[in-house]
């Protein structure tokens, strides 16, 4: 039996929303909403899983269970009670509820999640809390007295794909990372180089990219633990994205100064068997060569606020315009940073190509070509 629900969200950071709009129109081929932190859509089942295994730029993947208005806690208890919880939820699952709220007469949060778990635990039948375990999680928004329900089909948050369990200092999420490379169409057509490669997001998310390899597909789901879970159809789906695998045959290479990080990066590499297809190079700078006449050359160098001071952050985009000038003649450049004053010590003309922002700094994709 088809299952079909009513509304599916895929959230996102802001200034990703188009770039997850374009992702699902292309997955699914279905009409989408876009609103400030995400993108609607409808679907059953199938679209579902198939949003969570492929989406590159989604933080989580929500179902729209339902909408009540209510201006008090007894009849937000009675509205939330006659929902379809057990679609989503086993009696013995726990629940976690976070709740916002605005421009509403209920405005405390905490009993408003407190009155929605206990609704729930109503609607499951459950005559004691369950054990502690696996939880479900629920998101409640108020907003002008209106009640939005939602149940989180991801369970860790996407940008968690298994495969960076070693990290270098300021890392960027993977989620970031494919929307950058999204952003700036690049297809896996092209070489790709990260001259300040660290762990090596950029060249992971880009070899899964090119080489049509899901994201997630080393991580479980919160739907996996959902009552009417089809596990036929999640392996179907899997073995699918098996069969549709590419060859890479394009270079991806990074360099880094600090070999303890590069072996982090090969390390990552290869939980997603890519250490054979991305280039790791202990190098610095100045060292760093190209593989191929054109291509694009990413990083998401210190600036400030995360590493360095400032003479020396100056000193070093200054090396980096001198390194893209002198090696990455006709490439494409890119630089992920918050600061005009930094990006201007490169010299070259970078233009602004997207705000966005990076563990809740507002940061800018500058692009050039070289």
């Amino acid at each position: 039996m088809k299952i079909n629900f009513a509304e599916i969200f895929a959230v996102t950071a802001p200034g990703l929303e188009e770039v997850c709009a374009a992702e699902i129109r292309n997955l699914l081929g279905c009409a989408v909403s876009i609103t400030r932190g995400g993108v609607s859509f409808s679907g059953g089942l199938e679209e579902l899983y198939l949003a969570n295994l492929w989406l590159r730029t989604a933080s989580r993947v929500l179902v729209r269970i339902g909408k009540v208005r209510a201006t008090d806690f007894p009849q937000l208890h009675r509205k939330v009670k006659h929902l379809p919880w057990g679609r989503f939820i086993k009696t013995d699952t726990p629940v976690i509820v976070n709740a916002v709220s605005r421009r509403s007469r209920l405005i405390h949060t905490d009993r408003i999640a407190d009155t929605v778990s206990a609704a729930i635990g109503k609607s499951l039948g459950r005559a004691t809390p369950p054990p502690a375990g696996d939880a479900q999680m629920v998101l409640v928004r108020f907003e002008d007295d209106n009640c939005l329900l939602s149940v989180d089909s991801s369970g860790e948050l996407l940008h968690r794909r298994g495969y960076r369990t070693e990290v270098s200092q300021a890392p960027l999420r993977e989620t970031l990372a494919a929307g950058i490379l999204h952003l700036l169409k690049w297809d896996g057509q092209r070489p790709l180089a990260d001259p300040m490669c660290g762990s090596g997001t950029f060249l992971i998310e880009g070899a899964l990219l090119a080489g049509n390899i899901p994201p997630g597909l080393r991580r479980t789901f919160a739907f996996q633990r959902w009552p009417r879970y089809r596990d036929g159809l999640w392996q179907n789906l899997v073995d699918k994205a098996g069969r549709d695998r590419k060859e890479i045959h394009i270079p991806l290479v990074g360099c880094d100064r600090d070999g303890d990080v590069i072996k982090m990066a090969r390390n990552n590499a290869a939980r997603v068997k890519q250490q054979g297809i991305i280039g790791f190079k202990h190098a610095a700078l100045e060292e760093f060569m190209p593989s191929a006449k054109a291509g694009l050359v990413v990083c998401n160098p210190p600036y400030g606020v995360r590493l360095g001071d400032e003479k020396g952050l100056l000193d070093l985009y200054a090396r980096m315009g001198q390194t893209f000038r002198e090696h990455f003649a006709g490439w494409q450049g890119a630089l992920f940073c918050p600061s005009d004053h930094l990006v201007a010590a490169t010299g070259l003309d970078f233009r602004v190509a997207a705000q966005l922002a990076n563990g809740g700094i507002e940061a800018k994709l500058f692009v050039c070509q070289l």
